[in-house]
């Protein structure tokens, strides 16, 4: 995996521009905030992503991959504010699971989601190298 900056351009904070990646492709459907039972535990935005990111490393282990192999995420949330408040404790729940790998990312405010107690949704891809 090679992260693609130009050298004159400021370096994004907490995600890549654009990344080159060869190899086994794992694509990763949206995921909700909530356990492998279907419960959402926690209500509000943070304690959704967090068990998002537990979920996402669940289904990556299947496929003998980690969090340094994520290269894509769309994240759709419903509350932007909600967001904007929780920044810090969302950035302290993906450095702590996802460590210091910053894929290309796209966070976008949606009216809802499908599960009604959703609060964000996040879709990933990830390249293992061959």
């Amino acid at each position: 995996m090679k992260v693609l900056q130009p050298a004159s351009w400021p370096r994004p904070k907490g995600y890549s521009n654009a990344i080159e990646a060869q190899g086994r492709t794992i694509f990763v459907a949206g995921l909700v905030g909530w356990t492998a039972e279907e419960v959402f535990e926690a209500k509000d935005l943070p304690g959704q992503f967090e068990q998002i990111l537990h979920n996402l490393m669940a289904l990556l282990a299947e496929g003998n991959a980690g969090p340094e192999h994520v290269v894509r995420m769309t994240w759709y949330i419903t509350d932007k504010q909600a967001y904007l408040a929780g920044i810090k404790q969302i950035g302290e729940a993906y450095r702590r699971i996802m460590g210091k790998n910053f894929p290309v990312m796209a966070v976008v405010q949606v009216v809802a989601l499908m599960e009604d107690d959703a609060l964000i949704e996040i879709e990933a891809t990830a390249v293992v190298p061959d």
